[in-house]
């Protein structure tokens, strides 16, 4: 079996191919790494510039050291090995985006730190409580927010209620313009608010 590659051998890949020294790029792709990145260790912390950081398509089990990135907007993490969110205090402050669908996400806990975040896209994880969604409430820029294929959506979708459910979510996180790649409706915004 190969050994994982360490985000400082794929910085290093990815700078030769990119022709940019990694501590001066806007954007940093490191998705679909093969072998795959395991654990996101702290030569990231080099990334002063990077503004979108993507490490989709890998085997990331935790979120970790993102201390250091103090202009990152948008975070990639799809398709991994994420149980939660975790570690994202460091970039709380500028974090405008985050990726994670496709990964084993049932909680999350740990969201509300993000208070900048525009974009949540979710789909494909294990969220099942609505009590999870009442934790977007604390986020007041969320704008666009995506759960298709969780628990969550398919018990609604399997019983023909998606307007329903649209409005319990918009009851929960107002401040929503799009939902699950579909713009809200000033009917649906109307019937979240009564």
């Amino acid at each position: 079996m190969s050994k994982a590659t360490t985000c400082k051998d794929a910085l290093a890949k990815w700078a030769a191919s990119a022709g940019v020294a990694p501590e001066a790029a806007e954007r940093v792709e490191l998705t679909g790494i093969c072998p795959p990145i395991e654990k996101m260790d702290s030569s990231l912390s080099a990334l002063k510039a990077c503004r979108h950081l993507a490490l989709s398509t890998n085997n990331l089990d935790k979120i970790g050291n993102l201390v250091g990135l103090e202009s990152l907007e948008t975070l990639s993490l799809g398709r991994n090995c994420l149980k939660k969110l975790e570690n994202l205090e460091a970039v709380a402050g500028t974090l405008q985006q985050l990726w994670v669908s496709y990964n084993q996400i049932d909680r999350l806990a740990g969201i509300e730190k993000c208070s900048k975040l525009h974009v949540l896209y979710a789909s494909n994880n294990r969220i099942k409580d609505w009590a999870e969604l009442d934790r977007l409430s604390s986020l007041p820029e969320l704008e666009d927010l995506l759960l298709v294929g969780n628990p969550l959506y398919n018990e609604w979708k399997d019983n023909g209620a998606l307007p329903q459910y649209r409005v319990e979510v918009l009851k929960r996180v107002p401040t929503l313009k799009k939902l699950d790649g579909q713009p809200v409706d000033v009917e649906e915004r109307e019937a979240a608010s009564k």
